[in-house]
């Protein structure tokens, strides 16, 4: 699993590969458009531009997912980082699992929820190396040693969507201060997907409350 895009990485991070299910789509797929923003910074094609991401780079990656994101970027420059961690979030899940499907990194099974639903069930093909990436990450976030800007990025990427599943809030809590050095070499689509999390979850909170009756 070399030469797999920070996004790919991410989306494997998520994946639950003993049920074979990515638990939360709408939650992955802000983790996996936040993943391509900041991997286009990592890489200097994109910087911060007074709260809006540039494009600086000439010339594309070689990543489909991340050339379609710079193309977006290019022709909509007016835009600040969480407007973009939001926009086309689902359509750029779509487009990763595709290209990951064909590319043998996993095998993507389609099905319907009674009958009507689709879904998706991504059967990752190697998941010791998905295990591998588990383990660099929260050796990543108990570890004061250094760490690779790539490996700092998905750390924070990790922590800002909650992902429980990887980083325990616990965890998160205890290692807190760790968690802010790593954020500042990942760049500004960190925090701007922390703030679409938060968003998400009071939206989430207030719809089950009105369903109960609870809204008065």
């Amino acid at each position: 699993m070399t030469e797999l895009s920070l996004p790919a990485r991410a989306y494997l991070l998520a994946c639950d590969t003993a049920r074979n299910r990515l638990p939360d789509r709408e939650r992955v797929a802000l983790l996996v458009r936040a993943a391509a923003l900041t991997d286009l910074v990592l890489r200097g094609q994109v910087a911060d531009d007074g709260g809006r991401p540039a494009v600086t780079g000439a010339g594309g990656t070689g990543h489909l997912v991340l050339d379609d994101l710079l193309a977006e970027l290019t022709a909509e420059p007016h835009r600040k980082w969480r407007a973009w961690v939001r926009r086309g979030a689902r359509g750029t899940l779509h487009s990763l699992e595709a290209q990951l499907d064909a590319a043998g990194v996993l095998t993507l099974r389609t099905s319907r929820v009674l009958g009507l639903f689709p879904r998706r069930r991504p059967e990752v093909r190697e998941p010791a190396a998905a295990a591998a990436l588990r383990d660099e990450v929260r050796a990543a976030l108990r570890s004061d040693a250094p760490v690779s800007a790539d490996v700092a990025a998905l750390t924070s990427l990790a922590a800002a969507v909650d992902l429980s599943e990887v980083l325990p809030r616990a965890e998160r809590r205890r290692h807190r201060d760790r968690l802010a050095r790593l954020a500042e070499q990942a760049g500004a689509a960190v925090p701007a997907l922390r703030k679409v999390i938060r968003e998400l979850r009071a939206a989430r909170t207030a719809a089950i409350s009105a369903a109960s009756g609870g809204g008065g």
